[in-house]
């Protein structure tokens, strides 16, 4: 799979199986990401609950949590067996929970650990395995750190990596104040594009706009866009004609709000919940007239405790009456 220019950011509670196919209806190309998902859970858990994921959303990473190599390569033998696109490896999520499993941006300070578990992920399936991680944590946070990390682990054969342009503070700060707080830093993202040219480097953290993100292609190969595409998923639809090079014929919001009812009541007869879907849809007229009061209906309308389908069916059959 050559490398998509444009990506959706791996977002825990929201980059769901759920969210993904919304985005889809949206953007045919964007790549998408799993939320993060434990190689423990994976091998103890639901796994059709993990890793399920409806057909329409290719391309679509798997991005995993783990250090340990054969937890790691049968996890990813997994999801390649599945038919995911590509398997990524979180080394940038700085919650305690995550640190205490030897896993996420503490991993930055072990490169010879995360290149074990991608070389055995990379011999156990034939899909990318790729690896997503920050600038730099703590005191280990300079460039030279960085481009350190980034060859080590390249050595075993990893050709892309996904670049967080901020430091993370394993202590003191919240997962939270870690996507703000630490300055953004691209530059460095640049430079390290720069001096590691066979390598495709693909910069994330802080990116809202289509514009923004042609800015930024202009100095490395790829662009993740995180909160933003969940907050404005809209600006989306343009994705394909500028980046792509797809001038299909654009979906309206309306077509989408469609094909959402009609997911909506299919997921619903399968026992999943209205409100588990119809919160990732919220924002779907953002800037529009009216956009605060359809959001605020299709929220009560959908509401865990008395959701009313006929309500959330007129809502998105007919918007144009609410809005």
């Amino acid at each position: 799979m050559s490398i998509p220019p444009l990506s959706v950011a791996p977002m825990m509670d929201r980059t769901d199986r759920h969210y993904r196919y919304f985005l889809r209806l949206i953007s045919k190309h964007t790549l998408l990401y799993t939320e993060m998902v434990t190689v423990q859970s994976i091998i103890h858990g639901d796994q059709e609950r993990l890793l399920g994921y409806d057909d329409v959303e290719h391309p679509v990473a798997l991005q995993l949590g783990g250090d340990d190599s054969k937890s790691l390569a049968e996890c990813a033998k997994l999801a390649e067996d599945l038919g995911y696109d590509e398997i990524n490896l979180n080394v940038g999520c700085p919650s305690s929970r995550v640190r205490s499993g030897n896993f996420g941006a503490c991993l930055m300070a072990q490169p010879d650990v995360v290149a074990r578990g991608c070389e055995a992920m990379m011999k156990a399936v034939s899909i990318p395995v790729t690896v997503k991680h920050r600038i730099g944590i703590d005191d280990l946070d300079q460039y030279e750190h960085m481009a350190n990390f980034v060859d080590v682990v390249s050595q075993v054969g990893v050709k892309r990596f996904t670049v967080h342009a901020r430091k993370a503070w394993l202590q003191g700060l919240s997962p939270k104040e870690n996507r703000t707080v630490p300055p953004l830093r691209y530059n460095e993202v640049y430079r390290l594009k720069e001096d590691f040219p066979h390598l495709d480097i693909e910069i994330n953290g802080g990116i809202k706009t289509m514009d923004e993100v042609k800015e930024h292609l202009e100095k490395v190969d790829a662009v993740m866009i995180g909160r933003a595409a969940y907050d404005r998923p809209w600006q989306f639809v343009h994705a394909d004609r500028l980046f792509f090079n797809d001038n299909h014929d654009l979906p309206t919001r309306e077509e989408v709000a469609e094909k959402m009812l009609v997911y909506i009541e299919e997921q619903m007869k399968k026992g999943v919940r209205m409100m588990s879907i119809t919160r990732h849809i919220l924002q779907l007229f953002s800037g529009q007239p009216g956009a605060r009061h359809w959001r605020r209906s299709l929220g009560e309308a959908s509401s865990n405790r008395n959701p009313d389908i006929a309500r959330v069916r007129d809502l998105l059959l007919r918007p144009q009456l609410v809005r």
